[in-house]
Formats: structure tokens, C-alpha cells, sequence
């Protein structure tokens, strides 16, 4: 029982650390779900459970950005009066159709072909090798004013990419956000942003798959991972929003090679 509550504590801390910050969460939940103990759960349920728990976090963080777009959105539709609020609405809205739809017509090829350590590894030196090359070209200077609708449709185009695991979701976003002179804070926050639709999107069709693989035995382990995952998002958007404005992203890319190196080690020693 106690080496359960550990599988859950270590899953909930990665999830909440790695789906913000640009190291890929799919990469890490892969590779822990096949080298820690298997628990007595559903492991998609339990997955979906963690997802929505870091969807939450951001909602709670950007609180204020989402009361202003709802707001600005009515404004928008109600009184016709033209607003940056609902001008951002629109522009994550663009952003989000490229992963939605790509992640519907590729559901069945990502999850039979793609999740394995040899994809995730390529991506992982892939994704790490963009950000230093980004962090030296990138003109970050334009805050999400400037952005747009083109700029985010190509940047919801990045996002598609995170489909294959290892690419990270917020990395992939960040860095298109600053090849197009975002700022590295702002490029983060709109990333922050467009994580609640993707991730909700996502996973809310599993739902059905909770309320039949989730028995009343198993409520507080999946109220746990819950909780915790909200608890580690909430923080590491905190203090990665707060890190990238004022450093680079390439400790990221060296965590990466590091992570990919690892991976390669113990796939070559099997």
C-alpha cells in the first residue's frame, strides 16, 4: 500500500513539473509508467485524472487573463465593441485547431506508434537542439499584442508537433512564440494559455473511461494524485514564468540531451 502512495506522489510531481516545463510530459509519464511498480489502477484513468488536475492549476493561475477574456469576449458579442481580451480569445482559439484536429485523426497512429523510448529520445535532442538555436536567433522584443492571427496559427501548427511524444507541448509553443519576437515571458504565457483548451480537449472525451474504471476503493488514490499534480502545477508555472523572464532556455536543452543519453543507455543494455 505505502509503495503505492510513493508511484502516485512521484507521477504527480513529474506530471506537474514536466507538462509546463519544456521537457515533455509524455516523455517522462512513458518512461516512469515502465520503470516504476504498476498500480492497481487504471493507468489512462489515472492519467487523464492528472491532466485535468495541471489544466486547473492554470486556470487558477491566469485567473485574472481568463476573467478578462470571458469578459472582453461579451463585450465582443454582446455590445460590439472591439477589445485585445477577445482579440487573444480568437488567436488562441486559431492556435488550438491545428492540434485539436491532428490529434483526432492521428488518436490511433500516437498511441500504437509512436510512444516508444527510440521516438522519444529523437525528440527530446530534436526539441533540445531548437531551443538553443531559438535562444540565439530569436529577436524577443513584441509582447501578445503584436501577435497575430497567422503568427498563432503557425504556432498552434508547432503545438500539433507535441503529439509525438518527447517534443513537449510548452516547449515547442514557447519557442515558435519567440521565432515570431515574442518575448520569452510573454511566449510562456500564451503556451500557459492555450494548454486549457488542448489539454481539456484532450482528455475530457476519457471521462466515461473515470466513472467506469474508478471504484470507491480507488477514490482517494486518484483524489491524491489529483491533488498533488495541482498542487506541483500550480508552483511550477509560478516559478517557471518567473525564471524565463529573466533566463534562457538552454538548462532545459541540456536536461534534455541529458534525459536522452539515459534513455539510449538502458535501451541499449536491455
Amino acid at each position: 500500500m505505502l509503495i503505492n502512495y510513493l508511484v502516485i506522489l512521484i507521477l504527480s510531481l513529474v506530471q506537474g513539473l514536466s507538462e509546463f516545463l519544456p521537457v515533455s510530459s509524455s516523455g517522462h509519464l512513458i518512461l516512469l509508467h515502465e520503470a516504476l511498480p504498476a498500480l492497481p489502477l487504471n493507468n489512462l484513468a489515472f492519467d487523464v485524472v492528472l491532466h485535468i488536475a495541471s489544466a486547473l492549476a492554470v486556470i487558477i493561475f491566469f485567473r485574472n487573463d481568463f476573467k478578462e477574456i470571458l469578459v472582453g469576449c461579451w463585450r465582443g458579442l454582446v455590445k460590439r465593441k472591439k477589445n485585445e481580451p477577445a482579440r487573444l480569445a480568437g488567436l488562441m482559439v486559431i492556435a488550438t485547431l491545428p492540434a485539436a484536429l491532428l490529434g483526432y485523426w492521428l488518436e490511433t497512429l500516437v498511441e500504437q506508434v509512436l510512444r516508444s523510448s527510440i521516438i522519444v529520445t529523437a525528440a527530446l535532442v530534436a526539441g533540445g537542439i531548437l531551443f538553443l538555436i531559438t535562444e540565439r536567433l530569436a529577436r524577443q522584443r513584441d509582447d501578445l499584442t503584436k501577435l497575430n492571427w497567422r503568427q498563432s496559427l503557425l504556432i498552434g501548427g508547432a503545438q500539433a508537433l507535441a503529439l509525438i511524444p518527447g517534443v513537449s507541448r510548452s516547449g515547442i509553443t514557447i519557442i515558435a512564440g519567440m521565432l515570431f519576437k515574442l518575448n520569452r515571458g510573454e511566449a510562456a504565457r500564451f503556451s500557459f494559455l492555450l494548454a486549457v483548451p488542448i489539454i481539456l480537449g484532450a482528455n475530457i472525451k476519457e471521462a466515461p473511461v473515470i466513472l467506469t474504471a474508478v471504484s470507491r476503493d480507488e477514490l482517494f488514490s486518484f483524489g491524491l494524485g489529483f491533488f498533488m499534480t495541482f498542487v506541483f502545477s500550480y508552483f511550477t508555472i509560478k516559478y517557471f514564468i518567473a525564471f524565463v523572464r529573466k533566463h534562457s532556455l538552454d538548462i532545459f536543452a541540456y536536461y534534455r540531451f541529458a534525459l536522452a543519453a539515459v534513455i539510449l543507455l538502458l535501451w541499449f543494455s536491455q
